[in-house]
């Protein structure tokens, strides 16, 4: 069972906690909002012995690309790799807008080799973009590297919802490998599948035979808490995973996570799992954690 253990930082808007596990801190990156609404990338770190002791956030040097690139509307940082030799991959959401439909992501990639101060663009275009095998658009992604290839579990939208008023996404979880971290080869495999009245999976972690994700209902998530994201679990079963039935991590009683709880993001320390994760307004009231003995 989680125990929550409240809000780390609500200085601005917070979405989607990204973890690097550092010596005596946790550097957690995100996303804030510039003034036209775009996503900027952010960081703060967070002491180990005090969780919501943390120095003052930092803009992350990734800037948002040029008009018509496909980070031009948003840089959101969506997970991190450390490499062996210290060079660390940040991977992260690329967002623009299209006529047809609100907006379109793609996934890019920066790379530091000075323990994340300076970061690099590896190009101006995206690393894992649309294609004959994944024709929607790519969102939260995570990637695990194995010891001959790479894997990454993403947010995957082909379909949107049509209402008298708006367009709304739907999407599930699927699967991409590749040989660099760079190159990437969708599998077209869906790993999480949406079960009935559901709109949308996000952030897929995993840690040995359990993962989690956030969940949320078609429509109305958004001012519906009956539909907005929850955080369930999965158990991996002779290679499939496995949706178990109950919640995972609900919404509070009131409080900034009242309304919504989503895009969790798992840690080992120790003897504990610490999950980070957002609240309400998807960021709006920043970033929180939940501990989790390990039996």
């Amino acid at each position: 069972m989680w125990i929550k253990q409240g809000n780390i930082f609500n200085e601005h808007h917070a979405q989607l906690p990204v973890i690097d596990i550092c010596l005596d801190t946790y550097k957690i990156y995100y996303s804030t909002r510039n003034k036209n609404g775009c996503s900027i990338p952010m960081s703060i770190s967070v002491f180990k012995n005090d969780l919501k002791k943390y120095l003052h956030p930092i803009k992350i040097n990734i800037p948002l690309g040029d008009y018509g690139a496909f980070d031009h509307y948003g840089v959101m940082p969506t997970d991190i790799i450390t490499l062996e030799d210290g060079t660390k991959y940040l991977y992260y959401i690329g967002w623009s807008l299209r006529k047809d439909i609100p907006y379109h992501n793609t996934l890019g990639l920066a790379i530091s080799k000075d323990n994340g101060i300076n970061w690099k663009k590896i190009s101006d275009g995206p690393i894992f973009n649309s294609n004959y095998l994944e024709p929607g658009f790519i969102g939260t992604a995570k990637v695990y590297k194995e010891d001959t290839h790479w894997i990454m579990y993403y947010l995957s939208c082909r379909e949107w919802i049509r209402t008298k008023d708006k367009l709304e996404p739907t999407y599930d979880i699927k699967k991409a490998i590749s040989d660099n971290g760079i190159d990437w080869r969708p599998t077209n495999e869906i790993v999480i599948p949406l079960q009935k009245n559901e709109g949308g999976i996000a952030s897929f972690n995993k840690l040995n035979n359990k993962a989690w994700f956030s969940v949320r209902g078609k429509l109305h998530y958004r001012n519906n808490t009956e539909e907005s994201y929850k955080i369930k679990t999965a158990t991996l079963v002779n290679n499939k995973w496995i949706r178990d039935k109950n919640i995972d991590l609900d919404v509070s009683e009131k409080g900034w996570d009242s309304e919504m709880v989503a895009y969790p993001y798992i840690i080992q320390e120790k003897d504990n799992l610490i999950m980070f994760y957002n609240g309400n307004g998807f960021g709006k009231t920043g970033i929180g954690y939940a501990k989790q003995p390990i039996k």
